[in-house]
C-alpha cells in the first residue's frame, strides 16, 4: 500500500504497552528488546513480565498465554501501569486473556492469522470477535502479521513454520516505528544471538526491518507517538532486572568486605537467574555451586562462611522451608550467611511464576527454637542491588545469617539503574581474628571463639587452620566464650538472649524510618514493605493530586524494625498496610506496637494496582476526616485518575494521561 496521508506525530507523557501471545511466541524476548530500546532512548520505565509456569504451555489456550507489559514515560514512574494503552495480541487466546484489562478506547493490534473457527472455539468464542462488534469500543488494527512475516523472509528459504517464528520481530519492528524507538540495539542483539545460525539471524533482522517499514507505508497508521526522555539525575544508567541487580549487589558486598563469594544454590523459579548471573562472574572471585538439592546448597554456603568466605544461598519459599534447619545452624554457629528468598505464590509449589509476599512470617519464625535473624526487603528491581550490599554488611559485621526478601515481580521486572561509584559504596570489615584473643589460667594465649565485640555482640571469626585458633563448631548449644558444648540452663538462657540482643543491636546501625508527609498535617499513614513500594507510591500520588492529605513510609528493614517505627505509627490516626498476603506485616505491627493498623490484603499472584490502592487510600482519608459515605468522592476520583480518564481521540487513536 502507498501512504496517502501525512504522518502526524503526537506527544505523550507516558504509555503502557503489552505484548501477548503463546508462551512459544517470544513475547518475553520481544518485551525485553522493546525495553532495551526504550532504556537507551532515556525514558523512565517499569516492566511486568507474566508467563506460565510450564516449560511449554499448550499453544493456543488461555493458560498458555504469555505477556510482557512495559510502562515508559518522560517523568518518574513507579509501576508497570494498571492497564495497557496498546495491546499487541498475537492470537485469539492472547486477545481474550488480556482484553478485560484494556480500557475502552485504547488500541488493539491483532495478528489475524490464527482466527480460525477451530482456534476460536478452543477458547470459547462461538463467533469471530473481529466481526461481531465486540471490539467496537476499541481502536482495532487487524493485521495478518504472521503472513506478512513469512512473505518478508521468503528469500531465506525457511519452512513456513520457521519463518513464522520471526513474527514477534515483525511486531517489534512495527511498534518500534509507532513509538519512534531506536532500533540499532535490537539489530546488534539479533546479530549476536543468532551468529551461529546465519539464516535465522538474517530472517529475524529482515522481519524486524519489514515491520518497521510497514509502519511507514501502511494506511492503518496515520499517527506516530513521541514520549520524550525523562529528566534524571546526572550519571550513567542501564536497564536492570531485580535478579541481575541482586547478583551484582552480592558481588559488590563481597568485594567491599574483601571476601570471596560462594553461592550454593539449587535451581528454582523465580530465583534461578541469580545463580545464572553469578556463574558468569568468576573473575570477581565468585564460586557458584549448583547443588543436588536445596539442603546441600545452603550447607555448601554455610561451610564456605566457616572457611572465611561470604556464603550465599538463593531460593524461593519451598526451598527456604528445606533450608530452615541449616539456617538455624548458622544462627547457632553465628556465621555470616546471606539467604535470598525470591518469593512466589504458594503454598506448596503454588503458582511458580506469579508473585506474592507471603513468606514474611516464615522467614521471621520458620525455624525450631529461638533462632532470630535480620530480615530485609527490596522495594524495587534496582533496590535489589543496595539491599544485597546491606545484607552483606549486616551478615559480616554481626556474624549472623540474614534473609533478603524479593519476589517474582521485582526479580523479573526491570527499571533504569544509576550505576554507582564503587568508592561510594560502604566498606565492610570482616575483622578476622588472626591471633589468640585471651589467656588461660597460666597466662598462655588461647582463642575464645565466642568472645564478643562489646558494641555489635558479634563473636570472633577465625579462618580454620590458623595456628593457635583451633575451635569447636556444631549445632549443640555453645558455652559462652569458649564455644564448648553446654547443657547448663543458665548458659542456655544467656546464649538465647545474647543472640536476640545481637539482632536487636542491628537497629542502632540503620537509619530512622523516613516519612513522606509534605506538610505534616496528614492523619493517614500508608506503610508498606517490599514490592508494594511502587503501587503504594502511585496510589498516594493520585490521592494527593485530587486534594487528599496522606503520608507514606516504606520498610526495608523488617527485623529489627527501625528504632523510631513505634513513634511513627502512634503519630497518625490511621495506618494502612497494603500487602500481597493475608496481613502478615499488619499482624507483626499489631503485636509489637499495639496499634490497630488497617490491613489491605490481596493474594492474586499479581502486583497491587495503583487505581485500587488510590481508591482505598482516598476512602480511608475521608473516613478519618469524618466524611460520610454519601459525600465520599476522594477515593473514586483518585482511582479514576490512576486509570486515566482521557481515552482515544475522535479518530480512535491512542491518547493517554493519568497514571504515573
Amino acid at each position: 500500500m502507498n501512504r496517502t496521508v501525512t504522518i502526524e506525530v503526537k506527544q505523550l507523557d507516558r504509555v503502557v504497552i503489552r505484548f501477548a501471545g503463546d508462551s512459544g511466541d517470544g513475547m518475553q524476548l520481544t518485551g525485553d528488546r522493546f525495553t532495551a530500546e526504550t532504556a537507551s532512548f532515556g525514558n523512565d520505565l517499569s516492566t511486568l513480565p507474566n508467563f506460565p509456569a510450564e516449560i511449554r504451555a499448550p499453544a493456543g489456550t488461555l493458560p498458555g498465554v504469555s505477556s510482557f507489559q512495559l510502562h515508559f514515560a518522560d517523568h518518574d514512574i513507579l509501576t508497570p501501569g494498571d492497564a495497557p494503552d496498546v495491546l499487541i495480541a498475537m492470537n485469539p487466546a492472547a486477545l481474550k486473556a488480556n482484553l478485560k484489562d484494556v480500557p475502552r478506547g485504547r488500541t488493539l493490534i491483532i495478528d489475524t492469522a490464527d482466527f480460525t473457527a477451530r482456534n476460536l472455539k478452543r477458547i470459547g468464542y462461538d463467533e469471530n470477535p473481529l466481526e461481531t462488534g465486540e471490539l467496537d469500543a476499541y481502536h482495532v488494527v487487524p493485521l495478518n502479521l504472521t503472513g506478512m512475516t513469512v512473505e518478508s523472509v521468503k528469500e531465506f528459504g525457511l519452512t513456513r513454520k520457521d519463518a513464522s517464528r520471526a513474527k514477534n520481530m515483525y511486531a517489534l519492528g512495527l511498534v518500534s516505528w509507532l513509538f519512534q524507538r531506536p532500533v540499532e540495539s535490537t539489530i546488534t542483539f539479533l546479530q549476536t544471538k543468532f551468529a551461529s545460525k546465519p539464516d535465522i539471524r538474517d530472517a529475524n533482522i529482515a522481519a524486524f526491518r519489514a515491520g518497521y517499514n510497514f509502519g511507514e507505508t501502511a494506511e492503518e497508521f496515520s499517527v506516530r507517538y513521541e514520549v520524550k526522555p525523562a529528566r534524571m539525575a546526572t550519571g550513567t544508567y542501564r536497564n536492570i532486572s531485580g535478579n541481575l541487580a541482586l547478583a551484582y549487589g552480592l558481588v559488590a558486598g563481597a568485594q567491599r568486605a574483601g571476601l570471596p563469594l560462594v553461592l550454593g544454590a539449587y535451581p528454582i523459579t523465580p530465583a534461578s537467574d541469580v545463580l545464572h548471573e553469578l556463574s558468569k562472574l568468576k573473575r570477581f572471585n565468585v564460586t557458584t555451586i549448583q547443588a543436588e538439592d536445596e539442603i546441600a546448597g545452603v550447607g555448601a554456603a554455610l561451610g564456605a562462611s566457616f572457611g572465611g568466605a561470604l556464603g550465599v544461598t538463593t531460593s524461593s519459599g519451598p526451598g527456604i522451608s528445606l533450608k530452615s534447619e541449616t539456617i538455624g545452624l548458622g544462627v547457632m554457629l553465628e556465621l555470616p550467611l546471606v539467604v535470598c528468598d525470591i518469593q512466589r505464590a504458594g503454598p506448596s509449589t503454588g503458582m511458580p511464576t506469579k508473585t506474592e509476599q507471603a513468606d514474611l512470617l516464615q522467614v521471621m519464625f520458620g525455624r525450631n527454637g529461638e533462632a532470630p535473624l535480620p530480615v530485609l526487603a527490596a522495594q524495587s528491581p534496582a533496590d535489589c542491588f543496595a539491599i544485597a550490599i546491606e545484607a552483606a554488611r549486616i551478615a559480616v559485621t554481626y556474624r549472623t545469617p540474614v534473609i533478603v526478601l524479593s519476589d517474582g515481580y521485582l526479580a523479573n521486572g526491570s527499571e533504569p539503574w544509576q550505576i554507582p561509584v564503587i568508592e561510594d559504596l560502604p566498606t565492610i570489615d570482616p575483622n578476622f581474628t588472626v591471633e589468640p584473643n585471651a589467656t588461660d589460667d597460666k597466662g598462655a594465649p588461647k582463642y575464645l571463639p565466642y568472645l564478643r565485640d562489646p558494641e555489635t555482640l558479634a563473636r570472633a571469626w577465625a579462618i580454620p587452620g590458623a595456628a593457635g585458633l583451633d575451635h569447636r563448631i556444631g549445632g549443640l548449644e555453645k558455652e559462652d566464650k569458649t564455644g564448648n558444648i553446654s547443657y547448663d540452663p543458665a548458659n542456655h538462657d544467656l546464649m538465647i538472649r545474647t543472640r536476640q540482643a545481637k539482632v536487636d543491636a542491628v537497629a542502632r546501625s540503620i537509619a530512622p524510618l523516613e516519612v513522606d508527609d509534605p506538610d505534616g498535617t496528614a492523619k493517614v499513614l500508608v506503610l508498606g514493605w517490599g514490592s508494594t513500594y511502587g503501587p503504594i507510591g502511585a496510589g498516594v500520588r493520585r490521592v494527593r493530586k485530587v486534594g487528599g492529605k496522606v503520608a507514606q513510609a516504606h520498610l526495608r528493614h523488617l527485623n529489627p524494625f527501625p528504632a523510631n517505627l513505634g513513634d511513627v505509627l502512634k503519630s497518625y490516626d490511621k495506618v494502612l498496610v497494603p500487602e500481597m498476603n493475608l496481613g502478615q506485616l499488619a499482624l507483626l505491627l499489631r503485636s509489637k506496637y499495639l496499634v490497630d493498623v488497617v490491613s489491605y490484603a490481596q493474594v492474586r499472584g499479581m502486583p497491587l494496582g495503583a487505581a485500587e490502592l488510590a481508591e482505598v487510600i482516598g476512602n480511608l482519608v475521608e473516613e478519618t476526616a469524618g466524611i460520610d459515605d454519601d459525600a465520599r468522592q476522594l477515593g473514586s476520583a483518585a482511582a479514576a485518575l490512576a486509570h486515566g480518564e482521557a481515552l482515544a481521540d475522535q479518530n480512535g487513536h491512542l491518547n493517554t494521561e493519568g497514571a504515573r
